[in-house]
């Protein structure tokens, strides 16, 4: 019929559509995994059981060490720290940042790390910027003794703005069902011991870069008297820390009660998620050395303390609960090891509230 032909060739292409020319490049892909993969097989281990490029991951599971392994997975992101990434173009911390977050997520039931798999989404791929953030990955899994067996590098043009990327992990571990770390046996009386943290971790980073970047209009390279002479930036992306190798040698010692990550949701938010019925705890604001970053923030804000003390972890990273005698063994151990340890509260009874006096 007339027309018909001219209606069904109306915009056909003259040559070949490829997966390139939708803005998906094979080849790019191809090479990143080439400089992962290296990455990647540094943390491999005689548990490891498959190669980089299997459809998935193979790990040893036997234990014959534990009467009643138990696995314990925990799966997260970075969050908007991300921003900082794209915007100071370091790259390779940020890696570190999700591992040593997903192994403390696991740490307070007790559990050390097994493996690890991470997923990278970006709108185009750059497999120089892949390989920085594996690189952080690589390096945080050989620290924690963790095999970084697989993960999923995913490139989608149009889903992301150009230069930035997504990044989630996700970590399996295992403890002995006796040796689980629950909170439990935690009672009135007992003590809270507060681990330093390097700054703001991983969490609060959407009110940080509204005080920083939008209220105070500081350049991302600005040096601060308040930071102690260090860039806005290079403070912001200190990486988050683990606290594997300071408490490993206390698991298997039954001295620790209860152990809390002060991620999101501040020492409010986080403690009691350990607390039994009947109790809460009161912290001592002043017993422990906060960074400068946070109070420059909040006076930049006039924040109130509480919101504070709910956005941010104020310098503690992981807090230890455990009875009066045995709060000087755990000191001891942890400043053994170069580490400090700050008694910042007790237990007390209550309805599962965190006080800041």
């Amino acid at each position: 019929m007339p027309g018909r032909d001219s209606h069904y060739n109306h915009g056909t292409m003259t040559k070949p559509v490829s997966y390139r020319d939708a803005g998906v490049s094979i080849d790019t892909a191809n090479e990143a995994v080439k400089k992962i993969s290296t990455l990647a097989k540094a943390t491999f281990n005689e548990r490891t059981l498959t190669n980089i490029g299997s459809f998935g991951g193979m790990f040893d599971a036997s234990f014959p060490d534990m009467e009643e392994p138990v696995l314990v997975s925990s799966a997260d992101g970075v969050g908007t720290k991300l921003k900082l990434a794209f915007r100071t173009g370091v790259h390779n911390t940020i890696g570190q940042d999700l591992v040593n977050h997903c192994v403390g997520d696991i740490l307070v039931q007790g559990a050390k790390p097994l493996f690890f798999l991470d997923y990278f989404a970006t709108g185009k791929l750059s497999a120089g910027i892949a390989e920085d953030v594996v690189e952080g990955l690589s390096i945080a899994c050989k620290q924690n003794g963790c095999v970084l067996l697989g993960g999923e590098t995913a490139e989608m043009p149009g889903f992301y703005s150009d230069g930035e990327y997504d990044l989630a992990g996700f970590i399996v571990g295992v403890v002995d069902r006796k040796k689980v770390i629950d909170g439990s046996t935690i009672k009135p009386g007992d003590v809270v011991l507060g681990l330093p943290s390097t700054g703001l971790h991983t969490n609060g980073y959407s009110l940080a870069r509204k005080l920083f970047f939008e209220i105070a209009e500081y350049p991302i390279d600005t040096k601060l008297i308040e930071l102690e002479g260090a860039e806005v930036g290079e403070t912001l992306l200190r990486p988050h820390r683990s606290y594997l190798p300071v408490l490993e040698g206390l698991l298997d010692e039954d001295l620790i009660k209860g152990l809390a990550h002060i991620t999101g949701g501040g020492l409010l938010e986080n403690i009691p998620r350990i607390l039994p019925k009947g109790t809460s705890v009161k912290i001592e604001r002043g017993s422990w050395k906060e960074q400068p970053v946070f109070s420059a923030m909040q006076k930049l804000g006039k924040v109130e303390t509480k919101e504070m003390f709910r956005t941010f972890n104020m310098g503690i990273g992981m807090t230890v609960i455990c009875s009066s005698a045995h709060r000087g063994k755990i000191k001891s151990h942890i400043e053994s090891l170069g580490d400090k340890c700050y008694e910042i509260g007790t237990v007390v009874e209550g309805n599962g509230e965190v006080l800041i006096s």
